[in-house]
């Protein structure tokens, strides 16, 4: 059974070593705003929180050939806002590593000062959208034009995450792709989407292109990572009422996955430990 098509991420809770040192980058160039509290800084966007910084001091980057965060994904509301950014993430001198158009979304990419993967994107409209014969989402990944993309933005500066900024998808890496659909898909409910020849999956609810990747780029079977390092504590998957968080437990209930009640809220982990946090709208972060 799918899950309810009206789902989707909510906030990213994150592992950093150094929360100043974070927040050069997520208050001074991307322009969050910041709510501190001991040991930890909330970003939101127009009031919106969206990312959670914990600082465990000396945590180091995720290792290459490990589990658990590829990228956690910006979604903008529109081209010019894309633009904006990309003008002020060059002109501050932050590298990025990737830029693409996947035809129903454009994307920049960099990582935060920890590792932690960032897809920064806008999602062209939905009647844009193409299938492919077997009934697939048609998605790629292409040379971005970056001089459209900052023209688009030209004539106002970036001053933040604007108005309707959310968290748009998740892309985890994960030590066997069978096992991630039987999970994500088999029992959390979501969509297959789009599948990459045997390295990759994209899975969502109600159509969107994905709101959560998966990959075994860093290896079949690759391990978690060390105990205490940065990167993903948990994310959290946005249900649109209590209703349908009852019909999930209940399939977690019928799979036998280990979950703890918190808050209203529904934890538990991915084979390979990456956190979920199942909440109803309205209520994310316990509220």
């Amino acid at each position: 059974m799918s899950i309810h098509p009206e789902t989707h991420v909510g906030r990213v809770e994150l592992t950093v070593a150094d929360i100043e040192r974070a927040l050069g980058f997520y208050r001074d160039i991307l322009g969050f705003e910041v709510e501190r509290e001991d040991g930890e800084a909330r970003l939101s966007a127009d009031g919106r929180e969206l990312v959670v910084l914990r600082e465990s001091p000396g945590a180091e980057p995720q290792p290459e050939g490990t589990t658990g965060l590829y990228h956690y994904a910006i979604l903008l509301p529109d081209r010019p806002s894309l633009g904006r950014v990309l003008k002020r993430l060059t002109s501050s001198g932050y590298p990025l590593w990737g830029a693409s158009d996947h035809l129903v979304s454009e994307a920049l990419y960099l990582d935060d000062p920890d590792g932690n993967g960032i897809e920064i994107y806008r999602d062209r409209p939905r009647d844009e959208w193409r299938t492919t014969p077997d009934g697939s989402l048609q998605m790629a990944t292409l040379r971005l034009d970056l001089r459209s993309v900052l023209d688009a933005g030209a004539g106002e500066e970036w001053s933040g995450p604007p108005p309707g900024t959310t968290i748009g998808h998740m892309h985890l890496h994960v030590g066997d792709l069978g096992k991630a659909e039987e999970f994500y898909s088999g029992v959390l409910g979501l969509d297959v989407t789009v599948r990459y020849a045997g390295a990759a999956s994209f899975l969502s609810a109600g159509g969107y292109h994905h709101h959560l990747g998966v990959n075994v780029w860093a290896g079949q079977d690759a391990p978690p990572p060390p105990e205490g390092s940065a990167g993903l504590r948990r994310f959290e998957l946005v249900l649109p009422d209590a209703a349908e968080l009852d019909r999930v437990r209940e399939r977690l209930d019928a799979a036998g996955v280990h979950y703890d009640r918190e808050d209203g809220a529904i934890n538990l982990k991915d084979p390979w430990g990456s956190g979920i946090a199942l909440v109803v709208e309205g209520l994310e972060g316990g509220e």
